[in-house]
Formats: structure tokens, sequence, C-alpha cells
């Protein structure tokens, strides 16, 4: 894997992390994009990855874009605007994608400032948890850009229409206990214990059968643009997969017999 993303694996419990800690890990630029694809890409592929935790080295989670890079870039964007749709769709589009791509959950553990893109890469994951010393901000507008990462469909299925329209049109950094309020993130803990609070949640999703959770996640994914009867069909279909598992037999056995089951991803 590529030293900008580090992948790191006890059990069934994947940990990556963003390894740009002099630049306060952003996410913009081409060895970032795709080192986070190709980790996703390799959890999608093998099924005894059951949770994903997300994190940043150093004392930010990510800064979103480099703005070093982005000022060196200047005169190329406007000369070739066309060039600058290829900049995003071949780059950190990707990102977005392959999330929405992946069936094994994903847990942000926010250990400090999400700006930018950041706020919206912790958006993409399906749970969120912060250290007292995180931050959030929707900034892009602050310098005079969009959010061109998906940051207008992340942002309004997380915090609602209300309050990510307040933090894109104003730009304004939020902090731990206001993302709490808003539903940005589920927990706020002291930051010394931040990594072990996300493992402890990542501990508890993984003991679940692993298929029925990856289908879980299909289901409440398709959910947010599915009609009712669509859903209910394609739940249908996924609940007589899970009917058919070893996993669903031992769940039931384990159940009546009053023991701990014991699944094995069958």
């Amino acid at each position: 894997m590529s030293d900008a993303v580090l992948y790191e694996r006890d059990g069934g419990i994947v940990t990556l992390t963003l390894n740009r800690p002099e630049k306060r890990n952003p996410i913009s630029e081409r060895d970032v994009v795709d080192g986070v694809v190709a980790a996703l890409g390799r959890i999608q592929a093998d099924a005894s990855a059951r949770v994903v935790i997300l994190t940043g080295a150093g004392s930010a989670f990510s800064s979103g874009g480099d703005l070093k890079a982005m000022e060196a870039a200047l005169e190329e964007r406007a000369r070739n605007p066309a060039g600058t749709v290829a900049y995003y769709t071949d780059g950190i589009q990707r990102i977005p994608l392959a999330f929405e791509a992946l069936d094994a959950p994903v847990i942000a553990a926010v250990n400090g400032p999400a700006i930018g893109a950041g706020t919206d890469l912790a958006c993409m994951c399906d749970l969120r948890v912060a250290a007292e010393e995180a931050r959030f901000a929707e900034s892009f507008v602050k310098l005079g850009i969009i959010p061109g990462d998906g940051g207008a469909w992340l942002l309004p299925r997380v915090v609602g229409f209300s309050k990510a329209s307040e933090m894109a049109f104003t730009g304004d950094a939020i902090d731990a206990q206001e993302a709490l309020a808003c539903g940005l993130v589920s927990k706020v803990v002291p930051d010394a214990e931040l990594l072990q609070a996300a493992k402890d949640l990542a501990a508890r999703i993984a003991a679940n059968p692993p298929h029925a959770l990856r289908m879980t996640k299909r289901l409440l994914r398709e959910g947010r643009h599915s009609s009712l009867a669509s859903l209910l069909e394609f739940s249908a279909g996924l609940q007589a997969l899970a009917h058919a598992t070893a996993d669903h037999k031992e769940a039931i056995a384990a159940f009546l017999g009053k023991r701990a089951p014991n699944f094995t991803g069958e």
C-alpha cells in the first residue's frame, strides 16, 4: 500500500491512517487519492474485513486541500478549465465513489481539524467519533470555490439541509460539541481516548455476522435514494440470502441455547 495511507489489520478491524502529518493530511493530491481508493478496494474484496476505522496521523484529521499545491496551480486552472474538470473527476472525486461502493462499515475517528474536504471525508464514513479538539468546517466558500468532492450531497444527508447550508454559506468552523449537537458526530471523547473509543465501537460492530452486516449497510445506503417499495423489494432479496447463511442458523441456536455465538462468515 502507499505510504500516504497506512493500512493496519487487527482481526476483522482495519485501520486506515492518512499519513501526511507534515501537511495536515490533505486528500486532494494523487498519491493520497490513489492510496485511499486502493485501500477501500482491498477491503471490499476481503469479506473477512468487517469494520474500518479511518483517522489521521499527527494533530489533524484532514486539512482537505493542499493550499500550496492549489496556489501553484492557479495559472493552470485559469488557463485550462477542461483540465481542472479532469483533475477533479480523475482525482478527489474517486474517493466518495470508492466509499459508496464499500459494503464494510467505516468509522471516522476525527482526531483534530477536519477542514473543507476533510469534513466531507468524515461524512463519507458511516459513523463519526470525535476527539474534544476536533473541528469541522465546510470552508470552500472562504477560498472562493465550491465543494468539488461531493460535499453538497454528503453534508445535508448527515446534518440536514439547514445546518449544511449554514456551514457551507458561512464557511465557519464548529467545535466537537456543536458537531455532536447537530448529529455530525455521534460521540465526543477526550483526545487520548479517541482511537480506543473507535476500536471499542468497531469491536461491537464486528461481533455481528459479516454477511448480515454488509447487507445492512447496503440497505441503509440504498434507502437514501430509493422509494419504499423499491427498498422493500431489495430487502426481500437480501433477506432471502441472509436466511440461507450458516451464521443465521448459528445466531438462532446461540440465542435459544443461551450461549455466545460463533460466527464464521458462512
